[in-house]
């Protein structure tokens, strides 16, 4: 048996992973999934109200405080100043000594050198700025710093000499800008995470709808039951008339297979029959030998309804892929019309029934012995390799025949469908290909036919690698 490096399986003999997924599949950063256009606008809803509250919390807070905080100011420097200015020298000193220590507050002579800061920074501080300047005149100064000592600096003239009224800039809330940013930032993450939770919430019956759905595509209906006691009334009804739906298409599966086992079962007795009576009675050796083709043939077709009729459980194992590849290629070797050139990695273990797996290999095989010879030389070269990709395994039944219509290689799997060579050199039921497609979705799977760019038809199948032993 020959053995191949991997960059040879993947130029002649690999199948590409592309012929195994669905053709319609979707690439996440062209279309945005239904969660996340959820969370966007819940996210710019939720972020809009945030910024409406904002507003109307600076309309109806942050102005009137500012208002406030302005003629608290004006008050106390206007009270201090006809304080000073109606005490005598001894008294000046004892009331601006108590100010200092009992009220935190300063008034020092402000000199035509002092170099300082403005206040006016954000909104609410400008807002008291403004109201300061108004109830103290147009050339009050309003600073944070003078002379690099930091404090809440107001300018103001008493016995037409300047001062400076000092206090604490925490003295009075002029603003809190860091709070409330700390405060935005918190409700906007608080947002956002219940965007998040409410998109969750919204798609989950969908994902969840959505796998049952896949479930009953592949035919497993006891995995696609949706829960009926859900508190939506909406969503119970869906779940409660998607699983009727279910259960209706598991009977007629049901009753679809076993009318198929049933009438085959019953066309073996009188074909028995047939063939003793034939073997006894007709005379004639040429015909008795038609006949009897004729009556296996017939035989055979009844396999192939018993194999479609199976049931969909399969117990899967780890099974030696070489080994079976071999003796299902063994018939082939010896047939003058056929060549069969095997590539099999060495050590392959797939997870699959042992028997049903044999059945697709042979009958793949089969099929290209039959339609894939060459027009030249009339032999059938068959190429059979695998090889394994992380968690899969890939196998591809080539053959060099003429291969198929493209537009009829969708229609190859469907039961009873035959192509244009099959339809002149085939005799049986046109259920071959079905029967592999079912079998390997039975077994956890994928199945798919594409002509190969050299010429002649790839068959390519795709199991579960078995872990090592």
């Amino acid at each position: 048996m020959s053995q191949t490096h991997l960059t040879d399986f993947q130029d002649t003999s690999v199948p590409a992973e592309e012929d195994l997924v669905e053709p319609q599949r979707r690439r996440a950063w062209r279309e945005l999934s239904l969660f996340w256009r959820t969370f966007f606008m819940l996210a710019l809803l939720l972020l809009g109200s945030i910024l409406a509250w904002l507003q109307a919390l600076r309309a109806f807070e942050f102005e009137p405080r500012a208002v406030q905080t302005g003629r608290q100011i004006a008050s106390q420097i206007n009270l201090s100043r006809a304080a000073l200015i109606n005490a005598d020298a001894i008294a000046r000193l004892s009331l601006l000594k108590t100010m200092a220590q009992e009220e935190g507050l300063r008034i020092v002579p402000r000199e035509p050198s002092d170099n300082f800061v403005s206040l006016e920074g954000d909104a609410l501080t400008s807002d008291v700025a403004r109201e300061l300047r108004r109830r103290l005149g147009t050339a009050t100064v309003v600073a944070k710093e003078v002379n690099g000592v930091n404090g809440f600096w107001v300018s103001f003239e008493m016995d037409d000499d300047p001062y400076w009224f000092v206090t604490n800039l925490d003295r009075f809330s002029t603003g809190g800008g860091k709070t409330w940013m700390l405060w935005l930032g918190v409700a906007l993450v608080l947002s956002l995470l219940g965007a998040a939770l409410i998109a969750g919430l919204v798609n989950r019956p969908l994902k969840a709808l959505n796998f049952a759905a896949s479930r009953v595509r592949d035919g497993d209906f006891n995995a696609s039951r949706l829960d009926e006691r859900v508190h939506t009334s909406e969503i119970r009804e869906v779940n409660i008339g998607f699983n009727r739906m279910a259960q209706r298409l598991a009977k007629l599966d049901q009753d679809r297979a076993l009318m198929l086992a049933g009438i085959s079962h019953d066309l073996r007795t009188p074909l028995a029959r047939l063939r003793l009576e034939t073997e006894l009675s007709v005379s004639d050796e040429e015909a008795r030998t038609h006949m009897a083709a004729d009556i296996s043939q017939l035989d055979a077709i009844i396999d192939k309804f018993l194999d479609y009729a199976r049931a969909d459980k399969v117990a899967l194992s780890a099974v030696p892929l070489q080994d079976i590849v071999t003796a299902c290629a063994r018939p082939f070797l010896d047939k003058p019309d056929t060549q069969v050139r095997l590539q099999i990695e060495p050590g392959l273990r797939v997870l699959a029934e042992e028997v049903e797996l044999g059945r697709i290999l042979s009958n793949l095989l089969e099929n290209a012995r039959k339609y894939g010879k060459t027009a030249n030389t009339g032999v059938a070269h068959i190429e059979v390799s695998a090889i394994s990709r992380e968690h899969w395994v890939y196998i591809k039944v080539r053959d060099h025949g003429i291969g198929v219509d493209p537009e009829q290689l969708a229609y190859l799997t469907k039961p009873f469908f035959r192509g244009e060579a099959a339809r002149t050199a085939a005799n049986g039921a046109g259920l071959g290909l079905a029967i592999v497609e079912k079998t390997m979705q039975r077994m956890g799977g994928a199945f798919a036919l594409n002509n190969s760019t050299t010429g002649g038809l790839s068959a390519n199948l795709k199991l579960q690698r078995a872990p090592k032993a």
